[in-house]
């Protein structure tokens, strides 16, 4: 068990003392996973990784610690998920035309090499966005598994431990999702 793990379960507990040690040990975790977000952001962006973190850190704290998380892996997905809505907000609020204007259509998405979870282009974001929510309909696991390989950052084997389904489970759902995705964003963007 990890020590993020106890925390978390003492937390869990009501223990108030153990939720004042969690910050300081995840935030540098927290802090690489939203620099790596923010990566490639242009000049002058108002929004940086130390204030998505705490952005983030906010609505997991929530109301009185109203979050509950299983374990240190439930944790990040968790967090990676916040910031990834924070991210889409701020997307959405700089009112861009959703479709026109100086994006061109991408024929091939290359999902190797794509790293959706850093694009820096808001019309991307909420392409992948909204993508993800039509996922979310037609197969709310592969939509997890999604969130945790490029949100989260997590390889095949940790994402698949995190939704508790098989490796092989876990490939198979990826490479429908890829297919999946890659179709519907060849749709948006």
């Amino acid at each position: 068990m990890t020590e993020v793990t106890r925390i978390l379960q003492a937390v869990a507990g009501g223990d108030q003392l153990a939720a004042a040690e969690l910050f300081p040990l995840v935030y540098d975790e927290l802090r690489r996973i939203a620099a790596h977000k923010m990566q490639g952001e242009k000049a002058g962006q108002t929004l940086q990784p130390t204030a998505l973190v705490h952005e983030a850190w906010l609505k997991l704290a929530g109301p009185e610690g109203a979050t509950r998380f299983d374990n240190r892996a439930h944790f990040f997905s968790v967090a990676v998920e916040a910031m990834r809505c924070i991210l889409v907000d701020k997307a959405r609020a700089k009112g861009r035309i959703k479709r026109g204007g100086e994006m061109q259509r991408v024929e091939d998405v290359d999902w190797e090499n794509l790293d959706v979870a850093s694009a820096s282009n808001d019309e991307t974001i909420l392409a992948v966005h909204e993508a993800l929510e039509k996922l979310v309909v037609r197969d709310p696991i592969c939509a997890e598994l999604v969130k945790r390989r490029f949100f989260g950052e997590m390889g095949n084997e940790e994402a698949a431990e995190s939704l508790e389904i098989s490796e092989t489970t876990a490939k198979r759902k990826w490479r429908f999702a890829r297919a999946w995705l890659q179709v519907e964003l060849k749709k948006n963007l």
